[in-house]
């Protein structure tokens, strides 16, 4: 199906929970996999491959299942993670503020205890996919911490409007106002665990949405390497000259190194271990990797780089904006500098 339509890709979605991708990384007793998030990021790489990436597959089942299998109550885990594993519940990820950027310690939004509820106010800004979802995982302040709530996308006092955005996806972009949106206890993850509810779904983010940019990668040197063997213009094919085939190389040893990163990234959170600066690692190098494929397959094809026909440069837009989000380029480079090199904080 063309996912660049407006079409919201439920179908596709619901394909891929059907044969059990979605649930990857979800435990078994919850009708996951079990596999871990390796496996969810090899979905995420094999579908963009394809050349149908989907943001959603990083927020879904990689943020909001591992919180929720994480640190979700029984009642929770049985009602949301079966759903998510094959395809017919989703969850959406509130946690972006206009006024707070990347420092998650400015979030206003508040929750505040009235009687026997939790009451919600504020706004969350670039939500994705919330026509599509069936709750919003929702990180809101009460008091001095910052707690982790589900909230129904029909729960009375929440609205949505679109962000009118220049990228071609089947995901939409939401400004999200919460007006007294009234909850029961039941809908807090975690209640006593604290910030390790946030943070358990960030490095998975992380992770699968460096596998997603790496398919994008692979999908569009494979189309520039076919069309530079066939293209012929000074009696050979395009490709066999150097300016050609050099910037094409490069991206191809690019990519290779960007996939260890990403497996070893996966592979040490599944094994348990602090993986905060792997996955910043793998992440960033995925999201300069694809653009620098991209770019590259986009000057080979020449004018027609800029053709539909060949669905390279509907991804641009998509590119571009993961070294914006989930986490920016210039945020990961600080994390590294500082829990990989000692040297002192900057943020």
């Amino acid at each position: 199906m063309d996912t660049t339509s407006g079409d919201n890709a439920r179908e596709l979605w619901q394909a891929l929970g059907a044969i059990g991708a979605l649930g990857a990384s979800i435990s078994e007793e919850h009708g996951g996999v079990g596999a871990g998030v390796h496996a969810l990021s090899v979905v995420a790489e094999a579908i963009a491959e394809a050349g149908v990436p989907l943001m959603l597959i990083a927020l879904s089942p990689a943020v909001c299942a591992t919180m929720i299998d994480g640190f979700g109550s029984p009642a929770q885990k049985a009602e949301w993670l079966p759903g998510l594993a094959d395809g017919s519940r989703v969850l959406g990820f509130a946690i972006t503020e206009p006024d707070a950027g990347s420092n998650t310690h400015n979030l206003r939004m508040r929750a505040r205890r009235d009687g026997g509820s939790w009451v919600l106010s504020g706004q969350k800004y670039y939500v994705s996919h919330v026509d599509n979802a069936d709750a919003l995982l929702t990180v809101a302040r009460v008091e001095d911490e910052l707690k982790v709530f589900l909230v129904p996308t029909d729960a009375p006092g929440l609205t949505r409007s679109p962000i009118k955005v220049e990228i071609l996806s089947p995901e939409r972009q939401y400004n999200v106002f919460y007006d007294d949106v009234r909850l029961d206890d039941s809908a807090l993850v975690g209640p006593n665990a604290g910030m390790a509810v946030l943070y358990a779904g960030l490095n998975p983010e992380r992770i699968v949405s460096a596998a997603l940019l790496n398919g994008i990668a692979r999908y569009a040197i494979d189309i520039a390497a076919a069309y530079a063997r066939e293209r012929i213009v000074w009696n050979v094919p395009i490709g066999a000259h150097q300016a050609v085939s050099h910037p094409l190389a490069r991206a191809e040893t690019a990519l290779a190194a960007s996939r260890l990163l990403t497996a070893s990234a996966a592979r040490a959170f599944d094994a348990g271990e602090p993986g905060g600066v792997d996955a910043a690692m793998a992440k960033l190098t995925a999201s300069e990797t694809a653009s620098t494929a991209l770019d590259a397959a986009m000057q080979t094809l020449g004018g027609n780089g800029m053709s539909r026909e060949y669905g390279l440069a509907t991804l641009h837009g998509l590119v571009r904006l993961f070294r914006i989000a989930p986490v920016s380029s210039e945020m990961l480079l600080n994390h590294v500098a500082h829990k990989r090199l000692s040297l002192p904080r900057s943020y």
